[in-house]
């Protein structure tokens, strides 16, 4: 996945959220988020802003404050990934951790940082050295050799990321913690054995993702001097949104999204997926209706995702979801305001991070299916406009835990 960026002039400074207090009123920070989401519009019709007639109240829609900033959130798309894998290998986390933890070392001011990612990859050599039996024992039977293989290569690249830090070579960390931490992710994958639970039946005959894909979205930017065109790589996570994973795999074969404009990009989100004409998602040519998907939200703890409500109509306030809407580039689907059930093609990635929308407990989480996050050039969705073109989707891998695929029934 690359982009191409062009050595001209920086494009125009983003500033962040605001709200906007009117004379007299009383304000708190919990009403400016309200706002700022029921503002955003992530609905198929056209959005509107600010509060209306039929705006959700005040309460419940959030817990106290003190539960919305409950601390620090995890960020990093790769990270969220790995959390979100449905396996229970304390062994391997006490491995991944710490090379996590580089990340943070890293911001420190010269020398230090160094002293500090040394004692996170000792950390981690030593968690893998003690617990490396814990973790074979963990490995799907099916995927024990692929496991096996890439635990060698997690000890040995620990081995170099030791000689980079003695070195002094701090640019080459960076590089090398994300090397391993693919590693990392591999082998938990490996320990997934199957699929962990089954579709509801009035859901199961829909095209289903029962695992994980990996697709490349390539974008021509227009009019823009500092990007010609990027490549974003997308993971979609069928473990835990089997059906809004495999609708969107199954309209990417069918090309659905190919040649289409970005029709949204306002700083807080971008936006795609509404197709020309008066349908405002994708017509099945097999049946000449609508396809729609029900809104699927796993909570944390829970083995099976929530469908058809929000977790706020369930009255589930405090619940964590296990795609959150933490990382910049988080994806999910956009559906009528009021219908729950409405979704089919429009899709959005979110942009904006602040106080105003916290993460870890973000007030979109539970009122949208997040399917998946961009892990590469995600900082180039904020350089998306209105007009720019998706010139395709590809899947790069994991077509094969697409189960139910309409895009090869001719129709």
């Amino acid at each position: 996945a690359r982009c191409t960026q062009l050595p001209l002039a920086q494009g125009p400074e983003k500033g962040p959220t605001t709200c906007t207090l009117q004379k007299g009123n009383s304000f708190s920070w919990k009403e400016c988020a309200i706002s700022v989401a029921l503002s955003v519009g992530l609905i198929t019709v056209p959005p509107t802003f600010g509060w209306s007639a039929h705006a959700y109240p005040l309460e419940p829609v959030i817990p106290d404050i003190s539960v919305l900033i409950s601390g620090p959130p995890i960020k990093d798309p790769g990270a969220l990934l790995r959390y979100a894998l449905p396996i229970d290998n304390k062994a391997i986390r006490e491995v991944q951790k710490p090379l996590e933890d580089i990340t943070d070392s890293l911001k420190v001011s010269g020398v230090r940082a160094l002293d500090s990612v040394e004692r996170n990859v000792r950390q981690a050599s030593r968690a893998l050295t003690n617990g490396r039996s814990l973790i074979l024992s963990g490995l799907a039977e099916s995927k024990r050799a692929n496991g096996e293989k890439t635990l060698d290569k997690l000890a040995v690249g620990l081995e170099e990321l030791q000689r980079i830090i003695e070195d002094r070579n701090r640019n080459a960390v960076a590089p090398k913690q994300k090397e391993l931490l693919n590693y990392v992710g591999t082998v938990e994958e490996d320990m997934v054995d199957g699929f962990p639970y089954e579709v509801p039946e009035e859901y199961n005959n829909m095209p289903l993702l029962k695992g994980r894909a990996t697709v490349d979205m390539t974008v021509k930017i227009k009019d823009n001097p500092n990007v010609e065109d990027c490549v974003f790589r997308i993971v979609l996570d069928g473990y835990n949104a089997p059906v809004t994973s495999g609708n969107f795999v199954d309209l990417v074969e069918r090309k659905f999204y190919d040649g289409m404009e970005i029709q949204r990009a306002d700083g807080f989100v971008v936006q795609t997926g509404d197709p020309e004409g008066p349908a405002e998602g994708f017509i099945d040519p097999s049946t000449g209706k609508s396809r729609t998907i029900p809104l699927e939200i796993m909570v944390d703890g829970d083995k099976a995702p929530i469908y058809g409500e929000t977790l706020e109509e369930l009255g589930l306030y405090k619940a964590q979801t296990k795609l959150p809407f933490n990382a910049f580039g988080t994806m999910a689907m956009a559906r009528e305001e009021f219908d729950d059930n409405s979704a089919s093609s429009q899709v959005f990635w979110l942009l904006k991070e602040s106080e105003l929308t916290p993460s870890n407990s973000n007030i979109l989480d539970g009122r949208y299916s997040v399917f998946g996050y961009v892990t590469e050039n995600e900082d180039f969705l904020a350089d998306l406009k209105v007009g720019d073109v998706i010139e395709s989707i590809q899947v790069v891998s994991g077509l094969d835990n697409l189960v139910n695929p309409s895009y090869k029934i001719v129709g």
